[in-house]
């Protein structure tokens, strides 16, 4: 009996759609084999930048002329133009690109009038910006996917695939539906064998799932469907192995692909950016227990690593040796500090009020280091530290980690601190929790890359 699979495709991969054709949807299939999936797909890469702004530069893109009370049209317009100018590319494949640019025409007529209507209530200065601002990044967002996942449906239709566009940005709906609300009801009565179903990664729902999950949304709404049909399996498809190490730092033949490991390897992965899943999107999988895949668009051979909620590997190793050179450190020092019951409390109050977290923490009886991103540095966070205590020092630091489900072996920290000596790595700080499934190094920046080749070397 033919199972049920939901699998996202990234950004990157969409744009490789010839790819995706030959080694996803048409791989080792044909018939029936085809159908009984349901595909997440993002925008085509770059496409979200465009709308928003770029995720890693900062760039900005037409959202940004919202913010600033700018004409945001001729923005939009040029958007419009690049992605007409995107489906010329896939032409070749089958895509009709007269039905293709009227449609994203349409959507994008339909965007200008709402984002209008919002920029005439924004102006009047009688409602709260927030709210409103965060509509019309809702409205933007929508848009890529909404392209991708029709011109997906139209190509496999050309083709002549059975399949259905699921449309989950609620354009020209105003029901107030909430997130999965809206899923459930798009999937009933959909016979799902007799049809590939592409919905789109972006969800409506009357919580705004931007407003939680911002540019990690099309995993959630990924998860959330795999939670509503409950598959045997959900896949996501990027444009890389799950590897033991950076390839690009270690070299591809002194690392290699993980092949199990669980959700709670995922999420010390996702703390420090090396993202398998979006942590709240891997929460919903493993409370269902659905098992989740990561496969490589480009080997769909490999059977990528698998994901699962209770995998502990049966003999004690490092998995991954990962981390990120992109983190500073802050240390607060304060002789009040010792044997002073909830003054930690009162440091974290400072950082929850500028909704900022931490990945990494270490104490002594009168300081305590907290690591936390870069990008996440706001300006107002030293001087409220600075006016309660003694002294704060924040230093460009870099963070490598030793991640896997059965790590606790004897002697591995004290392995792990030799070749970073040996490798004239000094270790600014280090820690682990009781579980043992990450063991944390606080370098110094410049240190990060040649930490990674040496751990890689000696833990191999």
């Amino acid at each position: 009996m033919p199972v049920l699979t939901v699998e996202k495709i990234g950004g990157t991969s969409m744009t490789a759609f010839a790819d995706v054709l030959q080694n996803i949807i048409f791989h080792h299939r044909q018939g029936e084999a085809l159908y009984n999936r349901i595909f997440v797909v993002s925008a085509y890469a770059g496409v979200t930048n465009w709308l928003l702004e770029n995720k890693k530069t900062g760039a900005p893109g037409v959202y940004h002329h919202i913010t600033q009370h700018q004409d945001f049209a001729a923005a939009l317009q040029e958007v419009l133009a690049q992605l007409k100018g995107l489906n010329q590319t896939y032409a070749p494949l089958g895509l009709d690109l007269a039905a293709a640019d009227a449609f994203i025409e349409g959507r994008i007529g339909l965007a200008q009038t709402y984002l209008a209507s919002l920029t005439n209530v924004l102006a009047s200065g009688y409602v709260n910006s927030t709210n409103i601002l965060q509509a019309a990044r809702e409205i933007l967002a929508s848009i890529g996917e909404a392209h991708s996942a029709f011109n997906s449906v139209n190509i496999l239709q050309n083709r002549g695939v059975g399949a259905t566009l699921v449309d989950l940005s609620g354009f020209d709906d105003a029901r107030a539906l909430t997130i999965d609300e809206r899923i459930r009801q798009a999937f009933a009565g959909i016979d799902f064998s007799q049809t590939i179903c592409i919905a789109t990664g972006y969800c409506k729902g009357t919580e705004g799932i931007m407003r939680e999950f911002d540019r990690g949304y099309s995993e959630v709404t990924f998860s959330k469907i795999a939670v509503a049909v409950r598959p045997q399996e959900a896949i996501i498809h990027k444009e890389y192995h799950l590897c033991s190490a950076d390839p690009n730092l270690v070299g591809v033949d002194q690392c290699r692909p993980v092949g199990f490991t669980n959700y709670d390897v995922a999420d010390q992965l996702a703390d420090v950016g090396m993202e398998a899943i979006h942590p709240k999107a891997s929460k919903p999988l493993e409370i269902n227990a659905i098992d989740l895949r990561i496969k490589n668009t480009f080997e769909p051979d490999h059977p990528g690593t698998l994901i699962t909620r209770d995998y502990v590997a049966a003999h004690k190793h490092v998995e991954v040796i990962t981390g990120t050179d992109k983190v500073v450190i802050i240390d607060i020092y304060d002789p009040l500090m010792v044997g002073t019951a909830g003054f930690d409390l009162h440091l974290m109050q400072a950082f929850y009020d500028l909704d900022v977290s931490y990945i990494f923490k270490a104490t002594s009886a009168n300081s305590i280091s907290l690591v936390i991103w870069q990008k996440d540095l706001k300006p107002e966070l030293v001087p409220a530290l600075e006016a309660r205590y003694e002294k704060v020092a924040v230093e460009n630091v870099s963070m490598v980690c030793l991640i896997g489900s059965n790590i606790d072996q004897p002697g591995l920290l004290a392995r792990a601190a030799g070749a970073l000596a040996e490798a004239g790595v000094n270790i600014r700080s280090a820690g682990f929790a009781l579980r043992k499934v990450n063991i944390q190094f606080i370098l110094a920046r410049e240190d990060y890359e040649s930490a990674i080749v040496a751990l890689n070397k000696a833990l191999e």
